[in-house]
């Protein structure tokens, strides 16, 4: 199916290309400046810290449905071996095979192309087998570190979790931004809880990945209008699956990815700190989440840290 009109405007409203020149390779995360940071660190107050990662095993929320998005296959290289003689020091090495967007991940900016076209109107043909993303790749983002905020859209709908079906509107995030008492910001990473993850931590891969709830093809322009720097949420796909638009697959990815040039998160755990921020009645927070800087990657993991 073509992109249908309806996409074609949202992404004029929201497009990015050429607001920080035309060499620009990070998008929205050229939001996140020292101000921003200082800001952040300031929500400090308990230094207690949650982290956001999901497990890397074997066992993981993969589960064949993307094609080589395999989940990490974890394997010893060496155990115990005693490298310079008999009774001297022993080491133990490992290897992983794993596809970067395994688990809790990073989409980078090459991760998606619609037109013919990345971000900044890179050509998607830049991005090949052996030369990997020859811009935008995922070791461009560097020190992701800013205020982040959680956007509690089950607890704000007073359920657990949002039904699979169900597409956040910016109306969801209107209403999970009053729960919040926080006004998100320039510069700021959004956290948006759905409770999906809940199937996976259950044991339900297949719950977890289909049907799912995520962000509505209308929420782009919610997060442009607020200058945040990248989004993430708890779910396999990031946006609603089945899609809301019978047969068009993926347009937040490439509203956010492509148009506006802002990183994507998914998978991500935030089962503990919606807990935390309930209890502490705040949803603000210091928010650490630098990618593994995998050279011309299309994303890759991340191990996030909210400190409260």
């Amino acid at each position: 199916m073509a992109l249908p009109p309806e996409f074609h405007e949202i992404a004029e409203r929201v497009n990015n290309w050429g607001r920080w020149g035309a060499a620009d390779e990070i998008g929205t995360l050229n939001l996140i400046t020292d101000d921003v940071v200082r800001r952040a660190v300031a929500t400090v107050t308990s230094g207690r810290r949650i982290p956001l990662a999901l497990p890397l095993q074997q066992d993981g929320v993969q589960t064949g449905l993307i094609p080589g998005r395999v989940n990490p296959l974890h394997t010893m290289t060496s155990v115990n071996a005693e490298l310079f003689g008999p009774g001297t020091v022993a080491t133990s090495d490992d290897v992983v095979t794993m596809g970067l967007q395994a688990a809790t991940h990073w989409d980078g900016l090459a991760h998606v192309s619609h037109g013919g076209r990345l971000y900044n109107g890179r050509p998607a043909d830049s991005v090949t087998a052996h030369g990997r993303a020859a811009f935008s790749g995922i070791e461009k983002a560097g020190a992701v570190l800013s205020r982040g905020v959680l956007l509690d859209v089950a607890r704000a709908k007073g359920v657990e979790r949002l039904d699979g079906g169900h597409a956040i509107t910016p109306e969801d995030l209107d209403a999970a931004e009053e729960l919040a008492g926080t006004t998100v910001g320039e510069g700021d990473i959004v956290l948006v809880r759905t409770g999906q993850v809940q199937h996976y931590l259950q044991g339900n891969k297949e719950a977890y990945g289909f049907p799912s709830p995520g962000l509505s093809v209308r929420t782009p322009e919610w997060f442009h209008a607020r200058n945040v720097a990248a989004v993430a949420n708890d779910t396999l796909t990031f946006e609603i699956v089945p899609p809301e638009i019978e047969n068009l697959w993926l347009p937040v990815h490439a509203l956010h990815l492509v148009e506006m040039g802002m990183p994507q998160g998914q998978n991500w755990n935030l089962e503990e700190l919606s807990a935390a921020c309930a209890d502490e009645r705040r949803h603000a927070f210091l928010l650490s989440a630098a990618p593994e800087p995998f050279a011309g990657g299309t994303g890759a993991p991340v191990a996030p840290v909210a400190v409260l």
